[in-house]
């Protein structure tokens, strides 16, 4: 019925639903107000996503770099941005380059980022992507956050403000292997690789984020 001309107005008195919108939504309705949602939704995380890369840029540029096992792919696209913007300067020494031109490089970037609970993921080849193998589906266009192992994928990167949730995973995960009884090894030694591996991560955030003068 919502299909038809004049659907959207028929099924919503039919539905008794107060605004057409709530219509357009049942009947997920092609340029209604859900689609004008979404379109919101993706202009806002894209302008977000942006920022980030932007953000981590120029973190990179101040020697605080990613960590992770996708970070030496991250460091190699920042490093080729740093070579553009350098030559660019060289043939036009008085050209103030602003954040809108470091943008348009790294806006090809911003497109494949997705934001995990503890890391970044640059789903630049979906046939990299680890929890697309474990799930079956490498040819998906989306990866599955929620089945992130961001510590194993190679296209996962850590930074400065994904520490604070690996060391609560880390001193939680402690506390549990504390309360473990002594007949419960199996429990225990899945919990201990847990342990070790958030110790791990969060150690290699902060030798990523030592920059020169700190170690200095």
């Amino acid at each position: 019925m919502a299909y038809r001309p004049g659907g959207a107005l028929a099924t919503k008195i039919h539905m008794k639903h107060i605004a057409v919108a709530t219509t357009e939504g049942y009947a997920s309705r092609p340029g209604g107000a859900q689609a004008e949602l979404l379109a919101e939704v993706n202009k806002h995380e894209s302008e977000r996503n942006l920022q980030l890369v932007l953000e981590e840029f120029r973190n990179y540029q101040e020697g605080v770099l990613p960590a992770g096992p996708g970070a030496r792919s991250l460091t190699e696209f920042f490093a080729g941005i740093d070579t553009q913007l350098d030559a660019a300067s060289a043939t036009a020494p008085k050209t103030q380059r602003n954040d809108r031109d470091v943008l348009n490089l790294l806006t090809k970037r911003a497109n494949v980022l997705h934001l995990g609970p503890a890391n970044y993921c640059w789903f630049t080849d979906p046939s990299r992507a680890l929890c697309l193998k474990l799930a079956g589906t490498p040819t998906a266009d989306r990866p599955l956050i929620g089945m992130c192992d961001s510590a194993r994928c190679p296209q996962a990167t850590h930074h400065p403000g994904h520490r604070p949730v690996w060391a609560e995973h880390a001193d939680r995960t402690k506390i549990f292997i504390g309360q473990l009884g002594t007949t419960r090894k199996t429990e225990r030694t899945r919990l201990q690789a847990d342990y070790d591996r958030a110790l791990r991560v969060v150690a290699e955030i902060d030798a990523a984020s030592t920059t020169d003068e700190e170690s200095a």
